[in-house]
């Protein structure tokens, strides 16, 4: 989608078609998830239950945050109906086999739901289960998305995808992958745009999720950015959240402090203008290959 027809359309309820999904009627999204890396056992449920109570739909864990079964327990005491939130979960590394593997992606599953999966009588899923980076080479991206295949063949996930997959992971796994997968995570903010990448995502219908939207409160006192937001009255955060929503992609902004938490999914009642959304990407010059990334940048690994 693109950043003018984005900002016309966007509100709480908007959801993108993910595109290279199997099933018919395809698969959805909303347009602005809720990130919980780093955040603890305990905190965790009560952050996601801001969330929920705050209008977020998705929400986003891994195995590697160690928080899923918070995550799933938030969901089952918000009283929503399950089918109307979509968790997202990521897988770090293969064990030894596919079945090994399909082994520990099931785990998470469960852990998730409280109980058992689908594949075994239960009714147990995600929405979305991603392999969390490339850095285990081809052998064991391979194993990764054979068992995640498995995983959604068997009705533990809904779709499958990937992050901080670079082109080159991506075409490795066109030639192997039944379908292309249905999202790229990737840190995705103005001091870490990746350009050639999201055009290349988005070429192949590949959902762009953005985590690190906020630069992790690094540059909060940005000019351009502290500029825009007292125009519109919102917090810098929320200009950060708004701008990534008006390139398309899906944010997952974290926080435990429910204040911010309601805040920064506050961005439907303000729109960023073409001049605004400039001198925000400009500052991107200089820092299209991960310049200025905060996190391990994988998308070049072997």
């Amino acid at each position: 989608m693109s950043s003018s027809a984005a900002a016309h359309t966007l509100s709480a309820a908007t959801r993108y078609t993910l595109r290279n999904s199997p099933h018919s009627p395809k698969t959805v999204t909303p347009a602005l998830g809720f990130g919980v890396y780093l955040s603890p056992a305990g905190q965790c449920t009560k952050s996601v239950l801001a969330a929920l109570q705050n209008g977020y739909r998705l929400i986003d864990t891994a195995q590697y945050y160690d928080n899923e079964a918070d995550v799933g327990e938030a969901v089952r005491k918000s009283g929503i109906p399950r089918e109307e939130v979509y968790i997202c979960t990521k897988i770090l590394f293969p064990k030894a086999s596919v079945q090994e593997t399909l082994e520990s992606v099931r785990d998470s599953v469960r852990k998730i739901a409280g109980g058992k999966g689908k594949w075994e009588g239960g009714d147990g899923y995600v929405d979305y289960f991603l392999i969390h980076t490339p850095s285990s080479g081809p052998a064991g991206r391979k194993t990764l998305w054979e068992a995640l295949e498995k995983l959604q063949e068997e009705g533990g996930t809904r779709e499958i995808g990937v992050s901080n997959y670079g082109i080159k992971h991506l075409e490795e796994m066109f030639k192997y992958a039944k379908h292309k997968p249905v999202i790229n995570q990737l840190e995705l903010h103005p001091f870490c745009p990746q350009p050639e990448l999201t055009q290349f995502c988005t070429k192949h219908d590949i959902i762009l999720q953005a985590y690190s939207p906020l630069i992790r409160a690094k540059k909060m006192d940005e000019p351009t950015f502290v500029t825009i937001a007292k125009k519109h009255s919102v917090t810098v955060p929320q200009v950060l959240v708004r701008w990534s929503m008006q390139k398309g992609w899906v944010p997952l902004p974290k926080s435990d402090t429910p204040d911010r938490i309601k805040l920064n999914g506050d961005v439907y009642g303000f729109e960023l203008t073409d001049d605004e959304m400039a001198k925000i990407n400009a500052l991107g010059k200089g820092f299209e290959d991960g310049q200025g990334a905060l996190c391990p940048y994988n998308v070049h690994c072997p």
